[in-house]
């Protein structure tokens, strides 16, 4: 087989789909290996390493995409990329398309069979290609809080761990499973006051088990989730639902609610997770708004800012699929937004 491994696009994708250790492995197996070129230097690969383990390298991606039969990429094809799939393409990537249909349907016209990393299923039930996504997420997803909270960044100015005589910043993951955990595990080294909230008791078992009751535990109901966001210094989402949208668990309204210089992260926003806003609906946020690859930051204080009225009906916090647009215009091409003062948004579909 012929697999092709073109360079990353997405903005703030420096990944690549195959290092040469694993090109290496395919092409001890009989396969031939094409590389575009360039599209390992995010990582500190150059051609040369891949033409050292016997590698191909192209020119550009539509020759890889013409040549390969086999499309090994990182993250989702953009829309340009699908249009040079083919039906004879098998393509393996992520793609978390419960929460893109323009790619849904881009994948389906172009009649290419397309694997999911996210929904490779082991036989125990466990999804191992999106694991170790979900530990990094988690374990960045306090770093990501922890910085919104200092004052410099327009958050509380608290620690997490506090200091003698000072309590702890009150952290809420939502989830208990990898990506939570993983958040929870950094969250309690730091020394933060800990609540998960899950509806598996087998689950919250293990969690008090692994952190021997240095993590408190709680079954999530809307009413318990609610008082305890409220109180929260840090809040972090971390709901899966497989192959699907997440659950949108935060309002609005909860969030309108929440202490000046609060914040809130989600690191399922590759499935559309957890804050819904309703068109014409004032939000309350803060001053600045941090977009990252797996996390979403959302900082809480009195300034109001009005959603667009041509906006979409639903937008979902915590969720990179799309771009925002200031009211002069201008898109921000980095995903990356800070609000210095109260601005209209249109949400640019």
């Amino acid at each position: 087989m012929i697999i092709g491994c073109p360079k990353e696009i997405k903005v703030h994708e420096y990944r690549v789909g195959l290092t040469p250790s694993s090109a290496s492995e395919l092409i001890r197996n009989g396969h031939e290996v094409i590389i575009e070129t360039n599209a390992g230097v995010g990582i500190g690969i150059s051609d040369a390493d891949y033409e050292a383990v016997s590698c191909s390298i192209i020119q550009t991606a539509e020759g890889v995409f013409e040549k390969a039969e086999m499309i090994v990429k990182v993250k989702e094809p953009q829309l340009n990329e699908c249009a040079m799939l083919k039906p004879h393409h098998l393509l393996f990537t992520y793609l978390h398309l419960a929460a893109d249909k323009p790619q849904t349907e881009a994948l389906m016209a172009s009649g290419c069979t397309a694997i999911a990393y996210e929904t490779v299923t082991a036989d125990d039930g466990s999804l191992p290609l999106l694991a170790p996504m979900s530990e990094v997420a988690g374990r960045m997803s306090i770093q990501a809080g922890a910085h919104a909270l200092q004052k410099a960044s327009g958050g509380r100015g608290i620690l997490l761990g506090g200091v003698p005589g000072v309590a702890p910043a009150k952290v809420v993951v939502i989830g208990g499973g990898v990506s939570g955990m993983n958040a929870a595990e950094i969250a309690v080294g730091l020394g933060a006051d800990v609540t998960v909230f899950d509806r598996d008791i087998d689950q919250m078992r293990y969690l008090d088990q692994r952190f021997r009751g240095s993590v408190k535990t709680v079954y999530s109901t809307a009413h318990a989730l609610e008082e305890a966001v409220l109180d929260a210094d840090l809040v972090v989402g971390a709901v899966l639902v497989a192959g699907a949208a997440a659950p949108k668990l935060v309002s609005a309204e909860i969030a309108r609610k929440m202490k000046t210089g609060a914040v809130l992260v989600d690191i399922s926003i590759d499935q559309a997770a957890a804050l819904k806003i309703q068109k014409q609906q004032h939000i309350v946020i803060r001053h600045s708004l941090l977009m990252m690859r797996f996390i979403i930051v959302w900082q809480i204080c009195r300034v109001r800012l009005r959603i667009h009225q041509h906006t979409r009906s639903t937008m979902q916090l915590f969720h990179l699929r799309f771009n925002w647009q200031i009211k002069d215009g201008k898109k921000h091409a980095k995903m990356m937004l800070i609000l210095q003062t109260a601005s209209t948004l249109k949400l640019v579909t």
